[in-house]
């Protein structure tokens, strides 16, 4: 027997049906911010591929090939991801123009990982005016971390105060006693450090303190304010500076004959870029944090993650060194990118992708370090708030103690 169905009722029929498969999403509607098409995902960056900071420009380059590799195989969601990125020089009147481009002209849908405290520091309000998500920026500076009054700004790394407090309590625990002298870079990323580092201290930060020298980053060396720590009588120095200028402190302090206990800024704990080539028998002992497994240390050689990611580096980045930490670090933050786009399904507007981005929890990443996973929200900002205080021995970084944070 055929039941005749009327036009009205197939009508009723048909809309019943869209209307359940909508609310299963199936059929949901596709939203788009700028940049965005039914084939493309357009993102801007700036990085410092010159000037006085270009050692940590590869991490543009390694974001750049990840996300080739990502399109390669498809793309996210069946589009292809084409990232801008532009050299700012590390200069900020350099980053203001760079960054008008990629929003004005460009119409990216969001930045993602520009590098740098006084870069970013330039552009920070722009970019939350125009509210286009500023994303996983290469900063630990605290103003980046206010969601009241730049609420479209997410950090990726861990606080500069965090990681001064935790330099600071190891001082208290293993030298209650040292001497320090401290050089720090005269913008957000040197004076945050330089405060976290006094707030550990506390009521003693008075007297363990001897000698405070800045520098510019325009400077050409810092040869001058390690002579003066020295002559302050320091035992202790503290390194709030970029590799390059970590780099000459510690070669310098070689220089004159003086053996403080050293700490370095978690950007110059690099194997590649500053222990090797200052030389280890001059680096040994130096302390940082770490929250990535270093790619230099061969105790990780047979660790999936980073087989994984070395075969990712022969492919994509045949010209960049797999044990370059800063390629470490490009890596996971595009990994982060990716995964926060799946999130965002068809609905790729500029509030989605923050709001994805900031219902981050417990993630994890194959090169992060055993115990480290990723959160976010309204409130906290940085995915990544845990790390590991680490000694180098000359040829590897070793743990000292537990993870710190959240």
């Amino acid at each position: 027997m055929v039941t005749l169905v009327s036009s009205r009722q197939r009508r009723v029929l048909i809309a019943g049906l869209a209307l359940a498969l909508t609310a299963n999403g199936a059929w949901a509607q596709k939203s788009y911010g700028p940049g965005v098409t039914d084939i493309e995902i357009k993102l801007g960056q700036t990085m410092p591929y010159s000037g006085p900071a270009s050692g940590l420009s590869a991490q543009g380059q390694t974001d750049t090939a990840y996300f080739a590799k990502i399109n390669e195989q498809g793309g996210i969601n069946g589009r292809k991801v084409k990232l801008i990125s532009l050299d700012d020089g590390y200069s900020p009147p350099k980053t203001v123009e760079q960054t008008r481009r990629l929003i004005e002209q460009e119409q990216v849908l969001a930045l993602y990982h520009s590098l740098g405290t006084p870069t970013n520091s330039a552009t920070y309000r722009y970019v939350n005016a125009q509210k286009v998500p500023h994303l996983f920026i290469l900063s630990g500076a605290e103003k980046f971390r206010d969601p009241e009054h730049v609420p479209w700004t997410v950090p990726i790394v861990p606080a500069l105060t965090s990681e001064a407090k935790a330099y600071a309590r190891y001082i208290v625990e293993a030298a209650p006693q040292a001497r320090i002298g401290v050089l720090y870079q005269n913008d957000d990323f040197g004076r945050d450090m330089l405060k976290g580092l006094k707030q550990g201290l506390g009521d003693k930060s008075m007297k363990m303190i001897v000698g405070e020298e800045s520098y510019e980053i325009s400077d050409p060396s810092v040869d001058s304010q390690i002579v003066s720590l020295h002559g302050a009588g320091a035992d202790t120095l503290m390194l709030f500076a970029v590799p390059r200028f970590s780099a000459q402190a510690l070669k310098k302090a070689a220089a004159i004959g003086w053996k403080p206990l050293r700490f370095v800024s978690a950007p110059s704990a690099n194997v590649i870029s500053v222990m090797k080539p200052v030389g280890t028998e001059i680096t040994a002992g130096v302390m940082a944090v770490k929250f990535l497994k270093d790619a230099a240390d061969p105790s990780w050689d047979s660790d999936p993650g980073m087989l994984e990611y070395r075969a990712f580096m022969k492919r994509y980045r045949p010209d960049g060194d797999p044990t370059d930490m800063e390629n470490v670090y490009a890596y996971t933050a595009a990994q982060l990118m990716v995964r926060v786009l799946e999130q965002c399904g068809d609905n790729l507007t500029r509030d989605n992708l923050l709001r994805q981005a900031l219902g981050i929890k417990n993630w994890e990443f194959p090169l992060l370090l055993p115990g480290i996973k990723m959160n976010t929200s309204v409130t906290r900002r940085a995915p990544i708030d845990q790390f590991q205080v680490v000694r180098f021995d000359g040829q590897r970084w070793v743990a000292v103690g537990g993870i710190i944070g959240e």
